[in-house]
């Protein structure tokens, strides 16, 4: 049974979407990373408890998003939908696998609840963000079949 029931799911219109700039489309031009594309990496990431989005749920947000080219930093802030959720370390994962998947290995990936979101905010972050753990938990098979599963989205 799911520990949030009744989440709330919020509005993902695409009026709310930014605008393309016209490098967008131009392929001979180099495009830097930033917030916005690594938002549209995560947010189609499907939440572990309900048949929605983490986008759906406001658990991925592009404000909480931050990107450091110059040294190739990306840090992405999530916030659980209730505060005792026991899925925070398996959505972090999920965050952490589809960007590992998607950008240059030269980016040093950070991923964290919100700050004040989570009960156990200071254990989940040290789960996330330490390579041994999230080695070890990638390779347990049942685990790995879990992610691979809220990674599958109908834009892949």
């Amino acid at each position: 049974m799911a520990q949030n029931a009744n989440p709330i799911i919020y509005d993902v219109s695409w009026a709310s979407r930014p605008q393309r700039r016209p490098t967008d489309t131009d392929e001979s031009t180099a495009d830097p990373f930033d917030a916005e594309e690594i938002f549209e990496l995560i947010r189609h990431i499907n939440d572990p408890e309900h048949p929605l989005t983490l986008e759906q749920l406001n658990v991925t947000q592009l404000p909480l998003i931050t990107v450091d080219g110059e040294r190739n930093h990306v840090l992405v802030k999530f916030t659980p939908t209730i505060p005792h959720c026991s899925m925070a370390t398996l959505i972090g994962l999920c965050i952490r696998v589809r960007l590992l998947r998607s950008l240059p290995g030269r980016f040093k990936v950070d991923i964290r609840v919100q700050e004040g979101s989570h009960q156990s905010e200071q254990a989940v972050n040290k789960q996330l963000n330490d390579k041994e753990r999230v080695a070890a938990a990638l390779e347990n098979n049942h685990l790995l079949e879990v992610v691979n599963q809220c990674l599958l989205t109908a834009v892949d």
